[in-house]
């Protein structure tokens, strides 16, 4: 690791950031030094502003993708090295206002009855069942089920925080029977069964890669035409919780936001809202043409 890598890992570890957030900084920083060929503290501010400009214009990346290389570039510059460029306060990412993907219930059973591997479809099904981003799904511990309670501690979700979700009791027994599978003394769902045991060590969880692909995988065979991630199971959740008359608030508890705003977006993705105001629209031009 060059010493200029380490002072930005330390920098990030001090200003509090995330592991993954961390990894993706550092890979911003990463891609544009391999754009133009030259460690990134050689890089000059107009060669800056070209960059972003090849990301918008030439390859066309995605406004999260843009975000992310902002970020984490802006961070290096103005944390690590010191720099105070104009043009790292003047670009701006496009703004999106696209509304997620949602899966109905049957779609969701479609997607996850074409996974191949039990302990991706063990732990896509608790994904979906309580509502975890990818990360919190493949990190869950043995110790984080309360049973006594029927629910699930989230330890050190995004931004650091803890929360506690309902447990479905199908979702207990299918964790239990799982975990006699493998009977990991830490992980629910740990990196294979071969690896940890003949190393004879505790090894880390399985990689949250795996879970992607066999998403993927299954969704290509399931028939269902959409573009859906793991993620998508997480909008489903909170979108079939509102529909079921689960209060709006408590909602945003289960999924961790900080802010209602970001909840309330599934306020738009409601059958049951659309059907109401379907009929309303139909009573008065019942009215109207009467």
């Amino acid at each position: 690791m060059t010493a200029l890598r380490e002072k930005m890992l330390e920098d990030m570890q001090l200003r509090g950031l995330s592991k993954r957030t961390q990894e993706s900084y550092m890979q911003a920083v990463q891609l544009l030094a391999r754009h133009y060929r030259k460690p990134p503290d050689q890089i000059n501010e107009d060669e800056l502003r070209q960059y972003f400009l090849y990301l918008k214009n030439v390859k066309r990346v995605a406004s999260s993708t843009f975000r992310i290389a902002l970020c984490g570039i802006k961070f290096f510059y103005v944390h690590t090295l010191k720099r105070s460029w104009q043009a790292l306060e003047f670009i701006r990412p496009e703004s999106e206002k696209k509304l997620p993907v949602v899966l109905s219930v049957e779609e969701v059973g479609r997607i996850l009855s074409c996974v191949r591997y039990e302990r991706h479809r063990v732990c896509l099904a608790t994904i979906y069942a309580c509502g975890l981003r990818l990360q919190e799904g493949v990190r869950l511990q043995v110790k984080d089920i309360d049973s006594q309670r029927n629910v699930l501690h989230i330890c050190q979700g995004k931004g650091g925080k803890d929360r506690y979700v309902p447990l479905p009791s199908v979702s207990l027994e299918m964790l239990r029977k799982h975990w006699r599978a493998h009977r990991h003394p830490k992980w629910l769902f740990p990196s294979p069964y071969e690896t940890w045991r003949k190393e004879e060590s505790v090894n880390g969880p399985m990689n949250g890669s795996g879970a992607q692909k066999a998403f993927r995988a299954a969704l290509g065979e399931s028939g269902v035409h959409k573009a859906a991630t793991v993620h998508t199971l997480r909008h489903s959740y909170a979108t079939h919780l509102l529909e079921a008359g689960v209060n709006l608030r408590v909602i945003q508890l289960y999924l961790g936001h900080l802010s209602p705003v970001t909840t309330a977006i599934y306020t738009h993705l409601t059958l049951a809202m659309d059907a109401q105001v379907s009929g309303k629209i139909n009573e008065m031009l019942a009215e109207l043409w009467h």
